[in-house]
C-alpha cells in the first residue's frame, strides 16, 4: 500500500470511528477546522498553504501529509510547493528538516499517482 493510500484509508477509517462516538464537543472541533479552511477572504489554497506552514512548524506528520494533499488538490505547483516549504524551514529551523523531507516525499507520490484521492 502506498503511503498517500495507507493515510487516506487510515484517517477516513478513524474519523468515522471518532464520529460514530457523537460526541458534541468533538463534533463541534472538526466542524470548525472544517469551515475554517473553506472559501473566504483567503481562497482555500492560501489557506491550505498557510496550514501546511504551520503544521511543518509544529511538527505534525500527519496534519502536514493531510495538508500536502489540499495543497496538491488545489493546484500548488512544485514551485509554490517549495516556496511554502522553504516558509515552514525558516519559521521552524533545522528541526523542521526530517518532517519536509517526508513532505517532499508525499508530495512527490502524489504527482506519480495523479490525485490525493
Amino acid at each position: 500500500m502506498s503511503l498517500v493510500e495507507e493515510f487516506n484509508d487510515y484517517r477516513t477509517r478513524m474519523n468515522e470511528r471518532i464520529m460514530s462516538y457523537d460526541n458534541k464537543v468533538i463534533k463541534r472541533f472538526f466542524n470548525l477546522d472544517t469551515n475554517t479552511y473553506a472559501d473566504g477572504a483567503l481562497d482555500v489554497k492560501t489557506k491550505e498553504m498557510l496550514g501546511l506552514v504551520a503544521s511543518m512548524v509544529l511538527r505534525c506528520d500527519d496534519c502536514i501529509k493531510y495538508h500536502v494533499g489540499k495543497c496538491y488538490d488545489e493546484g500548488v505547483t512544485d514551485d509554490q510547493i517549495m516556496e511554502v516549504f522553504s516558509i515552514a524551514n525558516l519559521v521552524g529551523g533545522s528541526i523542521v528538516i526530517p518532517h519536509f523531507r517526508r513532505a517532499v516525499e508525499y508530495w512527490e507520490e502524489l504527482k506519480e499517482r495523479g490525485s490525493a484521492e
